[in-house]
């Protein structure tokens, strides 16, 4: 699957800088994923081949603060060791990204079924590396297994232990996981 930047079929640019790359090739695409805390994210090219690495700091240096799942994306990119990476971003449609209520499923290997409404809970632990942890509803109960696409689905970049969440959950393979979740300050409206 390594694609080679010829592979894109765009026409380089060179350009004259000697700081910057001598040559970088334009592309369009989608935001595959972004996550701010992490510092990067991905482009999946509409040309196809591998996804593009998107760094923050590229992302902010040209003038964007953000970027969301689904987004279209113009950039220039250039051939790094590990792969293709974005050098500037010429324009991001806003319009086409995908609020997180439309995003599909979480994309762990186990889809759950909440058997209840929301509880609240408190983070036990959680590993961004790893990308999963445990959130505890008290003494006494047991602990629910959360992944970070879950979190990513419902527009969480990031928990810390001790963070109070809404969670609706079921039971998976190996115990009680999160199925869906929401901050808890802004997770629900109150009635009239």
């Amino acid at each position: 699957m390594g694609s080679k930047i010829t592979d894109i079929s765009l026409e380089p640019s060179a350009v004259l800088d000697a700081e910057q790359p001598s040559i970088l090739t334009e592309m369009t695409g989608r935001i595959k994923w972004f996550d701010p805390t992490k510092g990067y994210g991905f482009i999946v090219p509409d040309l196809g081949g591998a996804d593009v690495l998107l760094h923050v700091t590229i992302l902010r240096r040209d003038g964007f603060q953000a970027a969301q799942e689904g987004m279209r994306i113009v950039c220039e990119v250039q051939k790094r060791e590990k792969g293709l990476q974005v050098y500037r971003v010429l324009s991001v449609d806003e319009s086409t990204a995908v609020h997180s209520a439309e995003q599909p499923p979480a994309r762990t290997l186990v889809q759950v079924v909440p058997k209840g409404g929301y509880e609240i809970v408190i983070v036990k632990w959680f590993n961004r590396v790893r990308g999963f942890g445990f959130v505890s509803r008290g003494d006494g109960t047991d602990d629910i297994f959360i992944h970070m696409e879950t979190l990513r689905r419902y527009g969480i970049a990031e928990v810390k232990t001790g963070d109070s969440l809404l969670v609706r959950f079921g039971d998976g393979p190996k115990g009680l996981m999160a199925a869906e979740v929401r901050l808890l300050e802004t997770a629900l409206p109150a009635s009239h």
